[in-house]
């Protein structure tokens, strides 16, 4: 089973890759970001998802600001509070005393990928202190970025967006690098089918799950009309856990930090006419979508 640190910024999706995470891997901890959320917000619901899952993962919060650059948040797309407003958890959980670069620092391990879910801040400044820190750990395996079109911006999908200088040096580490991108995890759609599966569990994490997807599928339907979102950050988690799911490509991936228009892109060498630039990253190309909703269904059937 591997060893995961979860770095997120909750975040419907990232609740949902936290409870996947939780029953396929040993989750040494989680450490939280400003991102969808304030770090304040997004760490008190990363203790949420772990009071719900009844297990003593550590909560440390992390960067409340970004790298570099202007704070933004993701309120469209996952409510004020990260968690769409679905009724809350009741819990009597804190964080632990040390930060969450402290934690990456003094805790992570060859043994250990880093999960990131949302700006990779803490992640920046955990590098800023320790230049070697990535090419000590198992590797990180990021959702963020894309080989197409963007989501905050025409080219930039939002994790990169919000901290891409951060991302530019993640990226630039010389770590073992996987990239889920919006091209990939836009394969990985929940319906009101999945709403169902997920419902007919009928345990307390299932019913959170399936609050959740109905935010989602609600959302959805209201921007494009349609009952059908992507699951974003549990391809990360999968990326790690499940691996066979996923076709790969060795890719040189960087990340654009000045362009007006560009600002947080994701640059991706896919030349086939020339030869490319030394690849950095394994970009995740193809998803076995139908494989990947049953594991994250059957994680939710105990309570």
């Amino acid at each position: 089973m591997r060893s995961l640190v979860i770095d997120c910024d909750p975040g419907c999706d990232d609740a949902i890759a936290i409870l996947l995470a939780l029953r396929h891997a040993n989750v040494k901890a989680i450490t939280t970001v400003s991102g969808n959320v304030p770090v304040a917000q997004s760490t008190a619901n990363a203790l949420m998802t772990v009071a719900l899952a009844n297990t003593e993962t550590p909560v440390y919060s992390g960067a409340r600001l970004p790298f570099s650059g202007p704070q933004i948040h993701n309120d469209v797309n996952h409510g004020r509070d990260g968690l769409g407003g679905i009724k809350r958890h009741s819990h009597s959980r804190t964080s632990e005393s040390k930060s969450a670069c402290n934690f990456l620092l003094d805790c992570v391990s060859k043994d250990d990928w880093v999960v990131a879910l949302g700006p990779l801040t803490n992640l920046a400044q955990t590098l800023e202190r320790d230049s070697d820190w990535g090419k000590r750990i198992a590797g990180i395996s990021i959702m963020g970025g894309s080989t197409s079109v963007g989501n905050i911006s025409p080219v930039a999908e939002f994790n990169t967006f919000a901290d891409p200088q951060a991302a530019a040096k993640v990226y630039t580490s010389g770590a073992k690098l996987k990239m889920c991108g919006l091209n990939l995890t836009h394969q990985l759609q929940v319906t009101d089918e999945t709403v169902s599966m997920v419902s007919d569990l009928r345990t307390a994490k299932s019913s959170f799950v399936a609050a959740l997807l109905n935010f989602l599928l609600k959302r959805a339907e209201r921007l494009i009309g349609s009952r059908c979102a992507p699951l974003h950050d549990p391809c990360a988690v999968l990326a790690v856990t499940h691996p066979t799911l996923f076709e790969f490509e060795e890719c040189c991936v960087e990340i654009e930090t000045q362009g007006a228009l560009t600002s947080g892109m994701t640059v991706i060498d896919q030349r086939t006419t020339r030869p490319r630039l030394a690849p950095n990253t394994l970009v995740a190309t193809h998803i076995d979508a139908t494989e990947a909703i049953k594991v994250i269904v059957d994680s939710l059937e105990t309570q």
